[in-house]
This record gives structure tokens, sequence and C-alpha cells, in this order.
């Protein structure tokens, strides 16, 4: 069992539980975690000056004083631990998992910001300390998503001026006003008493010394016979309640220096007028008990005009139930009563953060609660309440109105079903919602339900609600949503990510048009060879996909691109021969193309269709290079055909073809991209003694993973042979299309 000599009398129950048997998960994971910081943290002083061992084991103090359990306690040490080790969420994760990870990784990052924001910003001019006190403010709202932090650093706090106090270390002014403006008010806001009134009295303490001490020195000279009135007051009242048939108990009230002071100042109060220097807490079974026992105290004693309060009828803001009377006791003097049933006082000492979802959830985690079943259902809930305080406290302390005429920065603030908090424009409706969490969901988002009940999805979010996206697979946003007139969308980030999607689809349609044109000009002249990015980067362009973009939207035209692929000039038309015998072959004799009708005229293969044996064919009269042979069904024989049908004869191959005779033919290959493609089919190719003349490859990448477009251009003897080839290229292992252009 260590020891340390900065340990309080508040480590004392960490030293207990250390001595027992654990026998829940959680307090195996609270011994575990103080064996693996010990030899850490041992030795060490944090920036404060406080050992750090001794911190942790208060830290821990604090949260299992408000009912923490022991699992959220164990945090504390892996927390201080981290910064001791190289790397602490790794580290971490392995020992005890990703929820402490996660917890250690966040309350380090706030630690850090809040440590870097207090040294930019000294204390100084009162509109520093005001811009300070809001964006700490701000960052605990901001990490409120995993409320472990929270009230890791509420706990932290309080266990540093604690120790300032004990220690009799003065206390940073920057550091106490912090813990007075920020902690305490957020403290209050969880409904957490304990804490809140002890941070505002140490805070109290450092920041107006001489109007602590003249206080705590009245009440060490009254206390003697104020605290023997109190407890002849506290035995009548028990004895009376009792025979009236109301079964209580009854406590006195610890007294706090800064309540004290605040009503003196504000009721402009001598010190023996406070009503709080006398107090008791009446605590009884249920709700009728505590009217049943506030009726028979205004009998027994008469109560003081104007000082009741029903906070059971009407909670305060953060939840707090409670009756508030003040009577005069025989003697004449005020004595503060306040009644509450057992469950409402649990709730006052320990607050909504404490509740039983934090007892029950244990190492679940906070951050990433899932309402699957009843029982996460009212984890999720109860974290929603935590939720909403905070928020509700962020804005009571929001900065002053601004002046008139000037836009207010208006935010809401909703939930996802897990209960993570997310911000929103004033106005945004499910559509905002879907496109904060992801830009992907609110593409896709075609659905929503608030509070459990089906909306449109125009609907006008309000603070607080709980919003489920519905979204289908695969799609894009609606051309409406861009309508202000119909109020699909209220955040300018919205609407940006939707512009964004519509002209991203715009582009890739120039883009695709583009390609075609620049593809089908290629194939007529012969060059599908060409790789694209070569010829773009000729024409002055950074891809291939720039020159597509200028050719779609007609801002280049392809007469470029032919002078480029034709760069000498063609000799004039009454200068080249009209026709001369093919070299090909001649009609009769040594096979090749028999034209029906003309002999000996000039033939040529056309290079956009590749024509081969047994293609049924067709010829075009050209103007000046003879006949170009296309296949009967080529797209540009067929806009010839509609230009010049005069031009157009009939053509078919000759019988006696040369053997060995071989024909270019272009073959397309689409596959999924993956090393060694080309190779596989290379070999393919080989073992069937095929010439490869030309090959171009282009990678495009998509949502299923990057596919190869691959263009072959082949010598074969005839379209018979090609179908095994392909037949054979198609059983590559990722290939999923060969056949012929």
């Amino acid at each position: 069992m260590r020891t340390s000599a900065t340990a309080t009398a508040a480590t004392a129950p960490i030293v207990r539980l250390a001595a027992d048997a654990p026998a829940d998960q959680g307090a195996a994971a609270l011994l575990r975690a103080s064996a693996f910081a010990e030899p850490l943290l041992a030795g060490h002083c944090l920036d404060t000056g406080e050992d750090a061992l001794a911190h942790a084991d208060g830290v821990a103090a604090v949260l299992k004083a408000i009912g923490a359990a022991p699992a959220m306690q164990a945090a504390a040490y892996l927390v201080y631990a981290a910064d001791w080790l190289q790397r602490p969420e790794e580290v971490v994760a392995k020992a005890f998992g990703e929820s402490y990870a996660s917890l250690v990784g966040h309350t380090r990052k706030l630690v850090q910001i809040q440590r870097a924001a207090r040294q930019a910003h000294p204390v100084g001019d009162t509109a520093t300390q005001a811009e300070q006190t809001e964006r700490v403010r701000k960052m605990l709202l901001a990490f409120s998503r995993d409320l472990r932090v929270v009230l890791l650093r509420l706990a932290s706090r309080l266990q540093t001026l604690r120790w300032h106090a004990a220690a009799r270390v003065a206390c940073p002014e920057q550091v106490a006003r912090e813990s007075q403006q920020v902690f305490a008010p957020l403290a209050n806001r969880l409904g957490i008493w304990q804490v809140k009134w002890e941070l505002e009295d140490l805070a109290f303490r450092f920041l107006q010394p001489a109007d602590y001490k003249r206080i705590a020195g009245w009440l060490d000279e009254t206390r003697s016979a104020r605290e023997a009135a109190i407890d002849a007051f506290r035995g009548s009242l028990v004895a009376d309640l009792r025979a009236h048939g109301v079964d209580a108990e009854v406590q006195g009230r610890p007294k706090h220096l800064f309540s004290i002071w605040k009503k003196m100042q504000g009721k402009q109060l001598d010190f023996t007028q406070v009503f709080d220097l006398r107090a008791v807490r009446v605590i009884v079974r249920d709700m009728p008990n505590c009217y049943a026992a506030l009726a028979r105290v205004h009998e027994r004693w008469p109560a003081v005009a104007g000082e009741f309060d029903d906070y059971i009828a009407r909670p305060k803001a953060n939840g707090y139930q409670s009756l508030h009377t003040v009577v005069r006791t025989d003697d004449k003097q005020p004595v503060e009563i306040q009644i509450r049933t057992r469950e409402m006082h649990e709730h006052a000492e320990f607050g909504v953060a404490a509740h039983w979802a934090y007892k029950e959830a244990g190492i679940k985690g906070y951050a990433g609660v899932s309402a699957g079943g009843s029982h996460d259902e009212r984890i999720a809930e109860a974290r929603k309440a935590v939720l909403r305080q905070l928020l509700a406290w962020e804005r009571d302390f929001a900065v002053e109105p601004a002046a008139p005429g000037a836009v207010p920065d208006e935010r809401i603030y909703v939930f996802t079903p897990q209960a993570a908090v997310i911000e929103l424009p004033a106005g945004a409706t499910p559509i905002d919602f879907a496109y904060v969490l992801h830009t992907d969901l609110g593409h896709r988002c075609r659905g929503a339900r608030v509070d459990g009940v089906l909306v449109p999805l125009n609907t006008a979010l309000a603070n607080g609600q709980t919003v489920e996206i519905n979204a289908i697979k695969e799609g894009g946003p609606s051309l409406d949503w861009l309508n202000h007139e119909l109020g699909y969308l209220a955040g300018a980030r919205s609407r940006a990510k939707v512009r964004a999607w519509f002209n991203a689809q715009a582009m890739a349609q120039t883009i695709a048009k583009g390609r075609e044109l620049v593809e089908r000009l290629l194939q007529r002249e012969g060059k599908t060879a060409l790789k694209h990015d070569d010829l773009a980067a000729r024409l002055g362009f950074k891809n291939a996909e720039g020159l597509f973009e200028v050719v779609g939207k007609d801002e280049f035209s392809l007469h470029n691109i032919e002078q480029l692929l034709r760069p000498a000039a063609p000799l004039p038309i009454e200068e080249a021969p009209l026709l001369r015998r093919s070299r090909i072959a001649d009609a009769a004799g040594q096979g090749g193309v028999l034209v029906v009708g003309v002999d000996s005229l000039l033939t040529s293969l056309a290079r956009c269709c590749r024509p081969a044996p047994p293609d049924a064919i067709d010829g075009f009269v050209t103007r000046g290079r003879g006949v170009a042979i296309h296949r009967r069904h080529c797209s540009n024989l067929r806009h010839m055909r509609e230009r010049a049908p005069e031009r157009v004869i009939a053509v078919e191959w000759g019988q006696g073809q040369k053997p060995g005779a071989l024909f270019p033919i272009d073959v397309l290959v689409e596959a999924g991209d993956r090393p060694g493609l080309l190779r596989d089919i290379s070999e393919v190719l080989s073992k069937e003694k095929i010439n490869v003349t030309a090959a171009s490859t282009q990678s495009v990448k998509g949502s299923g993973g990057a596919v190869a477009w691959m263009n072959f251009t082949l010598e074969i003897g005839g379209t018979e042979g090609l179908t095994k080839v392909l037949a054979q290229v198609a059983q590559i292992a990722g290939v999923r299309s060969a056949r012929r252009k």
C-alpha cells in the first residue's frame, strides 16, 4: 500500500477500496489503473506544484464522493499517468480498452488547450479576462460529447484548489477566477452541489481573502451557541413531525461562506440577519410527506414572509427540487428549512451527471452509447439530460447582445440517436444536420425522424431534439434543396456542398463528352494507340481531363488535334493521282479486296473500324486516296453514307487470299486494375503467337476500386481466330470484358 507526503484524508476511500477484493469489473479496473499509474506518477509534480500521485488520488476521491462508478475513478489515474507515456493513447488502449484511450486523449487535449490559452492571455484587462472565460466555457462544451471529460475537469480543478488551501500556497488569480466563473456555474448546472459550493468557497478565499477571513471569523465566534441552538431545534422538529405521522430525517446543513457573503452584499444584510447561518434539511419518504411536513412546520412555528419557495412544483433549470421556507424559532431566531425526498436529496447532492447512468454504464463509455435496448436507451436519455444542462449553461453565459441592427450569431444544439450533441445554425433542417455529420450522408438523405416522428425535410429543428436520418445507399441531392423559398437548407456550408455536388456532376458530363469526341477523332485518324495524357501534354494541357473539359465545353476545336496528328500538308488534289493499283493485292489473283464493277483501284483498310475477313464490308470512294474499306456497321461509314451515298460502293473479300496475310484489329479490355495484369494478358497473346503492334492503358479510380482500360492493336489472320483469343483473355483474373472495338 502506498503513502504520499501530500496525500490528504480525501484519499482514504481509495486506500480502503484497494484493500477489498473487487467483485465487479469497475472495481477491478480501478485497482489495475491505480497500480498502473503509481510507478509512473511517483516522484513527479504537476505544473501547479502538486504531487502527481496525490492529485490523482484526490480526483478519484472527489469522483467517488459525487457517486461516480469505480470505472470512472480509474480514469483519473490513467489521465495523469499518460503524461509520462510516449504513446499514451496506444498504450492505454492495449491495456484498458478504446473507451479509456478516448477519454485520455480528449482530456489531455482539453488540458493542453486550456493551458495554452491561459499562457497566451495572462491576467490583464477585464475584456481579455471575459474573452478567456468565454473561451474556456466553449471548450468544455465542445468536449461534452464525452461527459467523463467534463466530470474529470471539475474534479481536477476542485482537487487543485484544495491543495492550494491545504499547502497554503498562493493560487494564481486566473485559476481562481476561472474556477468561480466557469467551473462552479458548470457544477451548478449539473446539480453537483458538493462540488459547486466548495469551488465557490475556495475561489472566494483566494480572490477576496479579507472578506473570507472576516466571515469565517464571525462564524467561529458564534459556532458553539449556534450549534447548540440548531441541535435543540432539530430534536424538537423530529419529535413534532413523528408525533404527527411524518417519518423524517433532519440534518444540519453546512455553511457556505461565499453564499453568506453574496446574500449580505445583494440584500444589504447584517451578518446576524442571514438565514443561512441556521439551516436544517428534512428528508422524507415521498412527495406527499414533503407537503405534510411543510404544513406541520408552518403550524408549529411562524413563517417569515417572502421566504417560501416551492421548487418541487417549479424545479430549477438543472432539475433541483425541494421546498424552502424560513421560520422563527421559539427564541425568535430565523431558521431556514429545506424539505425533500431521498431521491431529490441524492439528485441535489450528486447532480444529473452522477445519476445511475454513470453508475451502470461502467467502462462502456459515454461518447459511443448505443440506444439499442431498453438499458441503453435509458443511458442515452440520462446522457441527453446532462447535455441539455450543459447547453443551457452555455447559453446562460453567452456574450452580451449585439448592437442594434447587428445580426445575432444564433445557434441551436440537437442530438444524434447516440446522444452526441451537434451544433447547427438557427432554423437548420434535418438536411443541414445530415451534412454536418457527413457530406455523403447529406447527399443521400431522403427522410428524417425528429424525436421519433417522421417529419418533412424542410422542418426547422429546435434545441434539444433528437434527429435520425433515413438515407438511400446511393444517390445525390435534389435541385429543390437550393430553392430558398422551399426552405430545405439554412446553413451556408450545406448549400455549398449541394452546389459542389451538382458542379461535379456537370463537370463529369462535360469531361465524358470531350473524351468521346477526342476518342472518335483518334479512331478516324488511326491513332488509338496514342496515350491521352501524352496528347494533352503535346497540346499544352496539364492532363487529359483538362483537354477533355475544354473540348466538351466547345472551347477547343478538334481541328487543332487534327493538325497535330497530320503535320505534313497534303498534296493539292489536282496533283495527286486519282487512282493507282492496290499494294495489297489485285482483285483477280493475289487476294485482298475485290471491287465489284471497277478493277485495279487503290484500296486501304479504314483504321476507324479495322475490317478483317470475313467481316461484311463496304467501300467509300475518297478524294485522292482511293477506296477506303469499312466494316458495314461502322459508325463513320454510316455518317459518310448519309452525306454522300453515291460514293459508297459494294465490295467483298477476294477468294484467293495470300497465305499468312495478317490484318490489324483493335481490341478493348476492361479489368480491375492490379499488379501483373498486363503481363498476364501478354502471356496469353504470346502463347497464341499473336503480334501486338500497339498497346495503351489507362487506370481510372472509382468507388469500387481502380479500373484499367486497355487498348491493343493485334495482327491476326481473320476474325475467326480472334474469338478464341478474346475468350482466353476474358478468363484472366480481374478481367471484366474483352471485345473487339
